[in-house]
C-alpha cells in the first residue's frame, strides 16, 4: 500500500465527543494515524509558511507511526477546525493539497441546534470544571447540564455556521475529499466502510470507547424548550426541532 496524506476538517470550534468518536474510530484502523487536532497551537497556523511547515512535519511522520504499529501505515493526517486558520489562507492550502495529494474528510453535523447544545455544554464543562474541580470533557455528568439558548441569537448564529459549511465546501470543491455527517455515522456504520475505501486502506471492523453523552430528545437537554419552538417554527431550521436519530 502506498502511504496517503488526509485531514479531517471540522466546522466545530469547540473539540467535542463526536469529533473525537470519529477521530479514534479511524485511528483504530492498524494502517491509519491520526495526530489529533496539530493546529490548536496558534503560533503554527500563524501563517501559511508556519501551516506548510507543520503540514510537511506531520505528513512526514510516517515512518514513525508505522514503526508505533509494527505494520505500514496506508493514511497518515490530522483533524483541522475550520476557525484554525484553514479558511483564511483556503487558496494556499488547496493549493497544497492537490500538490502533496492530500485527502480530506469533512466532518459535519445536519442538526445545527443539537451541535449548538454541545458546545454550550463544553463550554460549561471548561468553565465550571464540575468534576471535582477538574477538567474532564464529556463526562456523564454533563448530560445533566441543560443550557438555556439565547433566542434571539438563534437564527443569526445558526446561519453563520450553514454559511462557514457552505463556503468550506466551495473552496475545497476541488480537492479529493468526502463529507461525512455524524448523524450517518450513528444510523448506518456502513459509513465507515465508505471512509475506508476513500483512503483506500483494508476494511476493518473499527472500535472506539467514547461514548455519546447527550441522548434522547433535544427537548431534554435545553431549559428554554418552548422558546426555542417558538423562535425556529416556520423557519427554514424548523426540522432541527424534530428528532433525527435514536440512541
Amino acid at each position: 500500500m502506498c502511504m496517503q496524506s488526509c485531514t479531517i476538517l471540522c466546522d466545530f470550534v469547540h473539540a467535542e465527543v463526536w469529533e473525537w468518536m470519529v477521530q479514534t474510530l479511524l485511528n483504530s484502523h492498524i494502517n491509519i494515524s491520526s495526530n489529533g487536532e496539530i493546529f490548536s497551537v496558534k503560533v503554527r497556523r500563524s501563517n501559511i509558511s508556519t501551516i506548510v511547515e507543520t503540514l510537511d512535519n506531520v505528513y512526514n511522520l510516517d515512518w514513525l507511526t508505522s514503526a508505533s504499529k509494527n505494520e505500514c501505515t496506508a493514511a497518515v493526517g490530522l483533524k483541522w477546525m475550520l476557525n484554525q486558520g484553514l479558511m483564511q489562507h483556503h487558496e494556499e492550502i488547496v493549493e497544497y493539497f492537490k500538490t502533496k495529494g492530500v485527502s480530506a474528510i469533512f466532518l459535519f453535523r445536519r442538526n445545527l441546534l443539537r451541535r449548538m447544545v454541545s458546545i454550550l455544554a463544553n463550554s460549561y464543562d471548561q468553565k465550571a470544571k464540575p468534576l471535582n474541580g477538574t477538567h474532564k470533557s464529556h463526562a456523564e455528568i454533563l448530560a445533566k447540564y441543560k443550557p438555556t439558548i439565547n433566542t434571539t441569537l438563534l437564527i443569526p448564529d445558526l446561519k453563520q455556521v450553514e454559511d462557514l459549511v457552505t463556503k468550506s465546501l466551495q473552496y475545497f470543491k476541488s480537492t479529493r475529499h468526502i463529507i461525512l455527517y455524524y448523524e450517518d455515522i450513528i444510523n448506518n456504520r456502513t459509513k465507515l466502510v465508505d471512509v475506508q475505501d476513500f483512503l483506500k486502506v483494508p476494511r476493518r471492523d473499527l472500535k472506539t470507547r467514547q461514548v455519546k453523552i447527550h441522548k434522547g430528545p433535544l427537548s431534554s437537554q435545553v431549559e428554554n424548550w418552548d422558546d426555542i419552538t417558538k423562535t425556529l417554527n416556520g423557519t427554514h431550521y424548523e426540522s432541527f426541532l424534530q428528532e433525527d436519530y435514536k440512541i
